[in-house]
C-alpha cells in the first residue's frame, strides 16, 4: 500500500505535509499524556510487529504494494493516537532507510495508512463489541481498516491526473485516473483484509493469555 517517491504531485503532498505534521504533534502530547510505563513494552513489541508486517509486501501494478499492517490491534489496545504516531514512525524509518515508500509520499502513506487505519480500527471495534463476539468485532475492525486505508490511497493516486497534467492532458506524476487506480489497490486488499483480521485476533489471544489486554 506504500506509495514511492514520485507518484504524489506537490499540489498534494505539500499540504497533507502540513496536515500531518500537525496531527503528528497533536499524537504525541496524546501518546506523552496517555501512555504508561506499564504498556510501553507492548506498544514496543505491536510496533516491531508491524513494521515486519508492512515490510513483507507484493507489488501490484501502477507502483504500490499489498500488505497488512498490524494497526487494528495497536489501536484497539493503545488508543488511536498512540497507533497513528507509532506506525507513522514506522512509514518514516521505512521510506527514509529502507526505500519502501517515499518522502514526498510520507504524508499520504501517513494518513492514508496510519491515522484512516488507526482511527477506522478503534471505532468500529467500539461499536460491534456491543453487538458481536469480540473477536468476530476484532476481525471485522481489521479487514475494514485495511480496506478504508486502500480505498483512500487508491483514490489519492487516482486523483493526480486529473491535478497534474501538462497543456496537452499527459500527467505528469501517477499516469492512472480512478477507474485503474483504485480497483487495482482495493480489490488484493479485500483478500489481505482477512489476513489482517485472522492477524488481528491471534495476537489479542496471546496478549489476552498473559493478562495483557484490558478491552
Amino acid at each position: 500500500m506504500h506509495i514511492p517517491d514520485g507518484f504524489i504531485a506537490p499540489q498534494v503532498y505539500i499540504p497533507m505535509y502540513i496536515v500531518d505534521i500537525g496531527l503528528i504533534a497533536y499524537g504525541f502530547n496524546k501518546l506523552k499524556d496517555n501512555l504508561g510505563r506499564e504498556r510501553f513494552a507492548t506498544l514496543s513489541v505491536l510496533s516491531a510487529l508491524s513494521f515486519v508486517l508492512m515490510s513483507i509486501t507484493f507489488p501490484l501494478p501502477g507502483g504500490t504494494s499489498v500488505h497488512i499492517t498490524g494497526i487494528t490491534i495497536l489501536s484497539v489496545l493503545l488508543g488511536y493516537w498512540v497507533s497513528f504516531v507509532c506506525v507513522s514512525i514506522v512509514l518514516f524509518i521505512q521510506a527514509a532507510i529502507f526505500g519502501e515508500g517515499g518522502i514526498t509520499s510520507f504524508p499520504v502513506n501517513s494518513i492514508g495508512i496510519a491515522f484512516i487505519g488507526s482511527i477506522a480500527s478503534y471505532y468500529t471495534f467500539n461499536i460491534l463489541k456491543r453487538f458481536l463476539n469480540q473477536y468476530m468485532a476484532l476481525f471485522i475492525s481489521g479487514w475494514l481498516s485495511l480496506n478504508l486505508s486502500a480505498l483512500f490511497i487508491g483514490f489519492t493516486l487516482g486523483l493526480q491526473p486529473i491535478i497534474a497534467h501538462d497543456t496537452a492532458g499527459k500527467p505528469l506524476f501517477f499516469p492512472f485516473g480512478f477507474s485503474i487506480a483504485v480497483p487495482a489497490v482495493v480489490i488484493p486488499h479485500l483478500f489481505a483484509g482477512i489476513i489482517e483480521g485472522i492477524y488481528t485476533v491471534f495476537i489479542y489471544k496471546v496478549l489476552k493469555s498473559k493478562g495483557l489486554t484490558d478491552v
